[in-house]
């Protein structure tokens, strides 16, 4: 898969993602599109550690999966993150 087509694939995701998890992560929808990004890189590197399965086609099932998996997982490691930070601030 291309780097703009991954690219494409980890906004998405992220987008999904945070569809899945409403809520106040801290940051708003560009933090969470570049964290969607980083969560497809996430899904895409447990899918061919754990299953064997790299993100390699961009219409593939899996393939998305995975990278809505690994975006939803770093939104809630995200949202953990910066809960102190927006308590104390307030």
């Amino acid at each position: 898969m291309s780097f703009l087509a991954f690219l494409i694939l980890g906004l998405i995701a992220g987008a999904i993602a945070k569809l899945i998890l409403p809520g106040n992560q801290a940051g708003g929808w560009f933090v969470t599109l570049l964290l969607g990004v980083v969560g497809a890189l996430l899904g895409g590197w447990l899918g061919s550690l754990i299953l064997n399965r790299p993100l390699t086609e961009f219409w593939d099932l899996g393939t998305w999966l995975l990278a809505i998996g690994g975006s939803i997982i770093v939104l809630l490691i995200w949202g953990l993150v910066t809960r102190g930070s927006r308590n104390s601030a307030a």
